[in-house]
C-alpha cells in the first residue's frame, strides 16, 4: 500500500476548516449559525434568480439567471436568446465560494447596484467567437417588488417544493449582441421582468424512492404572468392538478411607488388558451380576472415569440444541463440550439416555456411574460393524458 502524501490538487481541494465568513459581520442571521450555513441540510435548497429581457416586436427573448445551492456547493448562471429559429445558450458552473455578494460565474455577472431598485446584467463576449451572445443591460425598477403565494408542493409525505418568491417588472436600458447584430435596448420599446425565489426545490440525481414510484401526478398545469404596464404592474399565478384542483392562485396590481394607492387584488383568475392545434403551444389567450366591485375583468394576451426552458437554460427536463449539478470548477459551455424543428427537441414540451407578449387590460396595452406549462391530463382544458394536444 503507498504510503506517500495527498498531492497538492487533493489537499487544496479538501474540505475547508469551518471559519466565519464577511456576511457574518452584518446583523442579518436567521439562526445561530454562520451564513456559510443553511439551517437545512436538505440536498436541494436553493437560491436563485431569473431575468426576462425582450423587446415589444417580438424579435428577441433574453432569459438569464443565477442560482446557488450550497449544500450542493455548487454556483451557476446562465443566459438563452431566442432569435428567430436559434436559440443562443451560455451556461456556467463552478464551485461556491464564501463570497455570497459576488454573484459571477465564468462570463456571467449580476451586479445588484441598488436593491431592489437597479441591477446590471452582463455577459462577457466570447472572444473565440465574436458574433456569440453578449450584453451590458441594466435593469430599472418601475414598481415595487410584490410577494407572490407561499409555494409549497408534496408527492406523499415527501416536500418536493418549498419557495418564497418576489417578482418585480421594470425597463432596460444597454446593449445586446449576437450573430453580428447589436440591439440598442431603450424603456419604450423593451420590457424586463424578473423573479427572485429560494428555499428547497429538486436538484438532478436524488432517488425519488416511494413518492416518485407510488405517487406519481397525472398532470400539472401552470401559468405564471407578470405583465407590465405604463402605470400599474399586474401579477397573475395559477397552478392545477389533473381534475382542475388549485393549489396556486394570484392576481393583483400594484402602482408605482409614492403614489399611495395600495395593492390590489383581481379575484380567482381563469384562463381560456386557445393553443395551436396538433400541439400544447398557446398562440392567445384571456385571462378572466375580477376587480374589487366585482366588475369582470379580460386581460388579452397575444404570444409574441417563446423560448422553452429546457433547452438551453436548464431547467428540467433538459437533457444536456441542468440547474444545481456539480460539472467541476470553471465549467463554461456555449452553444446554438436550432428551434426551426419542435422534433429535434422533443422534451421541451415536457418542460415550461416562457412566451414574451402582448396584453390588452381595459384600453390598455402593456408587455410581460406568458410562462406557462400543461403536462398530462388537465380536465379543464380536455387533455385526457400526456399524449393529448389540442384540435
Amino acid at each position: 500500500m503507498s504510503t506517500a502524501p495527498p498531492d497538492p490538487v487533493s489537499r487544496r481541494f479538501a474540505v475547508p476548516v469551518d471559519r466565519p465568513v464577511p456576511l457574518d459581520e452584518y446583523p442579518i442571521h436567521q439562526a445561530p449559525l454562520s451564513m456559510r450555513h443553511l439551517v437545512s441540510g436538505d440536498r436541494n435548497a436553493y437560491d436563485r434568480c431569473i431575468f426576462h429581457v425582450f423587446d415589444h416586436a417580438g424579435r428577441a427573448v433574453l432569459i438569464l439567471g443565477l442560482g446557488v445551492y450550497p449544500n450542493a456547493g455548487v454556483i451557476d448562471a446562465y443566459a438563452t436568446l431566442r432569435v428567430g429559429d436559434e436559440l443562443l445558450a451560455v451556461r456556467a458552473s463552478d464551485a461556491l465560494s464564501d463570497d455570497r455578494m459576488n454573484l459571477s460565474v465564468g462570463p456571467l455577472r449580476i451586479t445588484v447596484d441598488e436593491p431592489l431598485k437597479r441591477i446590471t446584467l452582463r455577459c462577457d463576449a466570447d472572444p473565440a467567437d465574436p458574433e456569440g451572445l453578449s450584453y451590458d443591460v441594466t435593469w430599472t425598477a418601475e414598481f415595487p417588488a410584490v410577494w407572490e403565494p407561499h409555494h409549497v408542493q408534496r408527492r406523499g409525505d415527501r416536500l418536493m417544493l418549498e419557495g418564497r418568491r418576489f417578482v418585480q417588472a421594470g425597463h432596460v436600458t444597454g446593449t445586446l449582441r449576437a450573430k453580428g447584430e447589436e440591439y440598442a435596448l431603450t424603456p419604450h420599446e423593451w420590457t424586463g421582468t424578473r423573479d427572485r425565489s429560494w428555499g428547497v426545490r429538486p436538484l438532478p440525481g436524488e432517488d425519488g424512492g416511494r413518492a416518485a414510484e407510488e405517487y406519481r401526478p397525472e398532470g400539472f398545469h401552470w401559468l405564471w404572468i407578470p405583465v407590465r404596464f405604463e402605470d400599474r404592474f399586474l401579477m397573475v399565478i395559477a397552478q392545477e392538478d389533473a381534475d382542475g384542483h388549485r393549489t396556486l392562485s394570484e392576481a393583483v396590481q400594484v402602482f408605482p411607488e409614492g403614489e399611495g394607492r395600495g395593492d390590489v387584488q383581481l379575484g380567482w383568475p381563469h384562463t381560456e388558451i386557445r393553443y395551436r392545434p396538433g400541439t400544447r403551444h398557446p398562440e392567445s389567450a384571456v385571462v378572466h380576472l375580477t376587480d374589487p366591485a366585482r366588475k369582470p375583468l379580460e386581460l388579452g394576451v397575444e404570444i409574441l415569440a417563446s423560448s422553452p426552458l429546457a433547452v438551453g437554460a436548464g431547467y428540467p427536463p433538459a437533457a444536456d444541463w441542468q440547474h444545481g449539478t456539480w460539472q467541476g470548477r470553471g465549467w463554461t459551455d456555449r452553444r446554438v440550439y436550432d428551434l426551426s424543428d419542435p422534433a429535434a427537441h422533443p422534451t421541451a414540451a415536457f418542460g415550461v416555456t416562457d412566451h414574451s407578449a402582448r396584453f390588452t387590460l381595459d384600453g390598455r396595452t402593456g408587455f410581460g411574460v406568458f410562462e406557462h406549462g400543461s403536462f398530462g391530463r388537465h380536465d379543464p382544458s380536455g387533455f385526457a393524458d400526456y399524449g393529448s394536444v389540442a384540435q
